[in-house]
C-alpha cells in the first residue's frame, strides 16, 4: 500500500458515495486493510480531505501535460506554446472536465485552500497557479496586471462551475423538467419568474456558458504588451 493508492481509493469512494461516506473505517474496508493502516499515510480525516484537493489539482495538471504532449506530437515541434487567451481557455476547460468528473470534491477545492496560508496549499495547486502566472508573464504583463487577470479568471472559472446545472437537479431520473429540478414544490404565485426559467435551466450548457463568460472577461483585459509570443499573436 502507498499514499497515492490510499488517496486514489478515497477519491473513488467520494465519487461513488459522496463526501459524507468518507471515513477511515470505510476507506480501509474498500482497501481491504485495517483502519490503522490508513493512519500511516494520513493522520486523520481532515488530512485525507486535504488530500482530495491535492488529488483534484494533480489530475488537472496531468491532463494539461497530456494534452500539451499530444499537441506537440501533432505539430512535430518542441513547443506547443499558445497565445495567452487560448492557453487560459485550455486551462479552464481542463479544470471543468475534472470538476465534472469529481463533483463532490469541487466544493472542497473552493473552500479548503482558504483555511491555510498560500505556501501551505497542496503543491499541485501551487503548480497550477505558477503555470497561469508564467503564461501571463511570458505575454509581457507586469506582475500586478498578471495577478489581476489570474484572480479574475480563477474567480469566474470556479464560480461558474459552482453554480453548474447539476446543483439544481432534484431528481435526475425524472423526465419532466419541472419535476426534475424540483421547482414544482415552489408556489407559482410566489415564484413565477423562477418557474418560468425551467426551459432555460434544462437547456443550460455549462461549458459554453463558462467559455462565453471567460471570453467576455478576457476581452476587457489589457492587451498583452508583447505583439506576439508562443509563436502566435497576443489574441
Amino acid at each position: 500500500m502507498s499514499r497515492p493508492l490510499v488517496l486514489a481509493a478515497a477519491v473513488s469512494l467520494v465519487d461513488r458515495d459522496g463526501l459524507a461516506a468518507l471515513t477511515m473505517r470505510r476507506l480501509a474496508a474498500d482497501l481491504g486493510v485495517e483502519s490503522m493502516a490508513i493512519y500511516r499515510y494520513f493522520p486523520g480525516k481532515e488530512a485525507l480531505v486535504d488530500g482530495l484537493v491535492e488529488a483534484f489539482f494533480a489530475e488537472v495538471n496531468e491532463r494539461l501535460r497530456s494534452s500539451a504532449e499530444e499537441s506537440r506530437a501533432d505539430r512535430g515541434t518542441e513547443s506547443v506554446d499558445q497565445p495567452w487567451r487560448t492557453e487560459l481557455r485550455r486551462i479552464c476547460r481542463t479544470f471543468a472536465v475534472v470538476a465534472h468528473t469529481h463533483p463532490e470534491i469541487l466544493p472542497l477545492v473552493a473552500t479548503r485552500p482558504l483555511s491555510v496560508p498560500v505556501a501551505r496549499r497542496p503543491a499541485p495547486a501551487l503548480q497550477l497557479t505558477e503555470h497561469i502566472l508564467a503564461v501571463l508573464g511570458r505575454a509581457g504583463f507586469d506582475d500586478a496586471t498578471a495577478l489581476r487577470i489570474y484572480r479574475a479568471v480563477v474567480a469566474w472559472n470556479l464560480g461558474s462551475l459552482l453554480v453548474d446545472k447539476r446543483q439544481v437537479v432534484d431528481d435526475p431520473d425524472e423526465p419532466d423538467p419541472m419535476l426534475r429540478l424540483g421547482l414544482h414544490r415552489l408556489p407559482a404565485a410566489e415564484y413565477p419568474r423562477l418557474r418560468a426559467l425551467v426551459p432555460l435551466f434544462t437547456e443550460y450548457d455549462d461549458e459554453q456558458e463558462m467559455i462565453a463568460g471567460l471570453d467576455g472577461l478576457l476581452s476587457r483585459m489589457p492587451e498583452a504588451p508583447l505583439d506576439s509570443f508562443y509563436g502566435g499573436s497576443a489574441r
